[in-house]
């Protein structure tokens, strides 16, 4: 009762940005816009490409697609706030908004994590048991695995915001970050705290061991049945299959190890390169993905150039159609 009489509960959060950087926010910025535009553009093509060409209405395509949808989730749940307080000064932010980003940004992190494994499983198939790929891997399973990786995800992470809802919060409101990341916000809590960081922590390590396991599984299973093949060839074409999958899985893993590294081990690390590697973490996969199945998959790569080329005499028609009118109001 004396708590509640002398202290209010503050009701929204100051996020700095990136600390000991302020003067350069406005510059920051630029990066996380081309950044942020690129992800929204380059996996609009991917999914746009996907659902016109019927030849791509393929389970591993279709998993690429939900893929695609979860980074231009993860970039618009992330980005657009950043954006504000680097060129907008908006760092103010509502207690029930921040909790809300934290909840989306974490789930679909998990979330891209369960489809990497999806894809995983579906290389597998298509490599180690590729007679039964079409009976195994049939719509209905893919949207299955789907919806169950969805289902984990949103389970996972929603203890997070509702065990931080039942911590008090007095005094301390500033967050030294450019998004509401779960420890940052747990950190202003004035409690104890043990509940929070064991879960968060137990949460991080389960989605990466098991996850990390499942992959490193399937590939293993992968390897061994391409190196029993006779023909280099067919060697090398198997591989290839896998060769986008593999560059996925290490610009979606690699910036969040050093992230999670530098938050538990690195303490001499400044704070300003642990919140430009969490950023990075969270807005570097979502563009660099369809990048790296544009180049790497030969039917996206086709079919994005023929689409280019339509729009292209498309847009060159109507100009050509346009212009004689032109000429005639000029006479």
């Amino acid at each position: 009762m004396a708590d509640n009489a002398t202290h209010h509960y503050i009701s929204s959060f100051f996020l700095v940005g990136i600390p000991g950087l302020q003067a350069f926010h406005r510059w920051i910025g630029i990066p996380v816009f081309l950044l942020f535009v690129l992800a929204l553009l380059g996996n609009s093509v991917i999914i746009i490409t996907i659902k016109l060409e019927p030849s791509l209405h393929q389970p591993m395509y279709f998993f690429l697609c939900m893929l695609a949808v979860n980074d231009m989730a993860l970039a618009s749940s992330t980005a657009p706030k950043m954006l504000g307080i680097f060129w907008l000064d908006a760092h103010r932010f509502d207690f029930s908004i921040c909790l809300a980003q934290m909840y989306f940004i974490h789930t679909f992190c998990i979330m891209e994590s369960a489809l990497l494994v999806a894809m995983a499983f579906d290389r597998y198939v298509a490599i180690c048991i590729p007679l039964r790929y079409t009976t195994i891997l049939t719509t209905p399973v893919v949207i299955k695995m789907g919806l169950a990786g969805m289902t984990r995800a949103a389970f996972m992470v929603l203890p997070c915001p509702l065990l931080i809802k039942r911590l008090p919060y007095y005094t301390k409101y500033v967050i030294n970050h450019a998004y509401c990341e779960h420890m940052a916000v747990v950190k202003l809590a004035s409690a104890n705290t043990l509940i929070n960081r064991a879960y968060g922590i137990s949460v991080a390590l389960s989605v990466m061991v098991l996850d990390l396991g499942l992959i490193a599984t399937s590939y293993i299973k992968i390897l061994q049945a391409v190196f029993r093949l006779s023909s280099q060839n067919t060697r090398s074409k198997a591989l290839g299959t896998c060769a986008a999958h593999v560059c996925t899985i290490l610009v979606s893993y690699t910036p969040a190890l050093f992230s999670f590294l530098t938050h538990r081990i690195g303490k001499k690390v400044p704070p300003s390169i642990h919140i430009i590697l969490a950023s990075l973490y969270l807005l570097v996969p979502p563009t660099v993905n369809p990048l790296v199945y544009g180049v790497k998959t030969k039917q996206i790569r086709d079919r994005v150039v023929n689409l280019f080329f339509q729009i292209r005499r498309f847009l060159k028609t109507k100009i050509c159609k346009f212009q004689p009118k032109l000429v005639k109001n000029d006479y």
